[in-house]
């Protein structure tokens, strides 16, 4: 499974990219390079970020459902006993 980026969404990560290389790095990259390094992390790095994401995302829908399921004891009513 990849992750698709439409043009206009490449086309900021590839800039972004060259301005951290060029910025942090002293390094300049031309469209090519920069397209070809985003296509290796996002092909050998994505998958550990998607994963990451999915994973706090079912942490936190777990902790949301936890609070669905005391919010629902909480309305649960005790029947009267009755003394004979």
């Amino acid at each position: 499974m990849s992750i698709e980026f439409n043009a206009e969404e490449k086309a900021d990560l590839i800039s972004r990219l060259q301005d951290y290389c060029d910025t942090e790095l002293d390094r300049e990259l031309g469209s090519f390079e920069a397209q070809f390094l985003m296509d290796f992390i996002s092909e050998t790095m994505g998958p550990f970020y998607y994963n990451r994401g999915i994973f706090d995302a079912q942490a936190l829908l777990q902790e949301q459902l936890e609070h669905v399921g005391e919010s629902i004891y909480q309305l649960e009513k005790t029947p009267l006993k009755i003394k004979r």
